[in-house]
């Protein structure tokens, strides 16, 4: 037997199982549940299908939207997801799934606890994965096809500020050395504070970089690590805040993290043209509306192409 052949008979033993998966899950459903509606290019929705979706939209607390809407959204995600297969932008299942835990962590909630919740409502966790998959799917495959027309130029940016009437803060360039005192995983509370006191009293006598760096290295279990250079475009509005109450020669306040507690020591302090937090927000503005029009553009395209038999009435 070559290869080849043992690899075919894998395949079609791998196929039969997932249909008989697929068998076992329809016969767990009721019969009306179980009726297909209608097919989207040899694609079936089935009235459960339906009813599951119409369970999610209205868990979000908006407006609950008529079957038909609720139908309409389906046909857009077996669209999707269908082009998209024939261009290998396909998403895979171990995305889908980081996507459905960032969710639930968004919620406080574990994936188990989240999905328990929503099973608590009603809705079958798999509904909420197969509109993630299909939205992740699209989003990947609309930037990849449309990639040069999607990102802004230097003069799109430049247009769009002299259309505005507030210019924004100046974009600045940030040069920190980080600083961390060093915490054992798992130390007690006492110790956590103990070091951000230490942290703390070295900010106070910190008076440049040329001295209060080689002071830092001094200390007992801590590390300096190698100058990093952050544009203001890429720190959140906070971060901003923080850093242009610090004066140049000085380190921000203590924060505790993962590995210890971190203060930064911020080394240098200049405005670039470069890049500003009102050049990047015109940027992801523009960029945003030419998705959305490349998006709605392109669906419309497949929708007109697609096979839509509807096997019940509407």
């Amino acid at each position: 037997m070559t290869r080849d052949l043992k690899t075919r008979r894998v395949a079609k033993s791998f196929a039969a199982l997932a249909a008989g998966a697929i068998a076992l899950a329809t016969l767990m459903l009721s019969p009306a549940q179980a009726q297909i509606v209608l097919y989207v290019t040899g694609q079936p929705i089935t009235a459960y299908d339906i009813e599951q979706r119409g369970k999610l939209q209205t868990l979000g607390g908006g407006k609950a939207k008529s079957r038909q809407e609720v139908i309409d959204d389906l046909i857009d995600d077996k669209l999707k997801i269908l082009a998209a297969k024939r261009f290998n932008f396909e998403m895979s299942q171990t995305d889908v799934d980081n996507a459905f835990n960032n969710i639930a962590r968004s919620t406080g909630m574990t994936a188990d606890q989240f999905g328990k919740m929503l099973q608590s409502r009603g809705v079958n966790p798999n509904t909420l994965k197969a509109r993630l998959k299909a939205d992740l799917t699209w989003n990947q495959m609309v930037r990849g096809k449309f990639s040069q027309q999607l990102t802004p130029s230097e003069k799109d940016i430049f247009d769009a500020e002299l259309q505005g009437t507030d210019q924004g803060e100046a974009g600045v360039e940030y040069t920190l050395y980080p600083i961390t005192f060093v915490v054992p995983r798992g130390s007690p509370a006492n110790l956590v504070e103990a070091r951000k006191r230490e942290a703390e009293a070295l900010r106070q006598r910190f008076q440049s970089c040329s001295s209060g760096l080689a002071f830092a290295r001094a200390l007992r279990e801590v590390v300096v690590r190698a100058p990093v250079r952050r544009n203001s475009a890429d720190l959140s509005p906070a971060l901003r805040d923080i850093l242009a109450k610090v004066e140049v020669g000085k380190v921000t306040p203590p924060e505790v993290t993962a590995g210890g507690v971190d203060i930064f020591a911020l080394c240098d302090r200049k405005e670039t043209n470069s890049d500003s937090p009102n050049k990047r927000k015109l940027r992801d503005e523009i960029f945003q509306r030419r998705f959305q029009r490349h998006s709605d553009r392109y669906l419309k395209e497949l929708r007109s192409q697609a096979m839509i038999e509807y096997k019940q009435p509407q």
